[in-house]
């Protein structure tokens, strides 16, 4: 279990797809993850934009934020076979 002192963002994006991939490959690799999905369009009130901006017009593929962690120990290797530059 990853505590949130002890792990690193490695992925924020809107693309499920992306996500997908990040995921598979972590995964392919035996590294461990976490992931958070933001829901902009969620029924919490509190959380929500929806009650102040309405939803028409709004792109759905888009009303999501996907958020992926890993282990800091993992970090470096993660951003390996991600291929991620930092």
């Amino acid at each position: 279990m990853m505590l949130f002192w002890n792990k690193k963002e490695v992925f924020i994006g809107v693309s499920m797809q992306k996500f997908s991939e990040v995921r598979n490959t972590l995964a392919v690799n035996h590294i461990e993850y976490d992931y958070k999905v933001v829901d902009l369009e969620s029924t919490n009130i509190a959380r929500s934009i929806r009650p102040i901006t309405g939803s028409f017009g709004v792109n759905p593929e888009y009303t999501n934020t996907y958020y992926v962690y890993v282990h800091k120990k993992d970090y470096d290797k993660a951003c390996a076979v991600l291929n991620l530059i930092y």
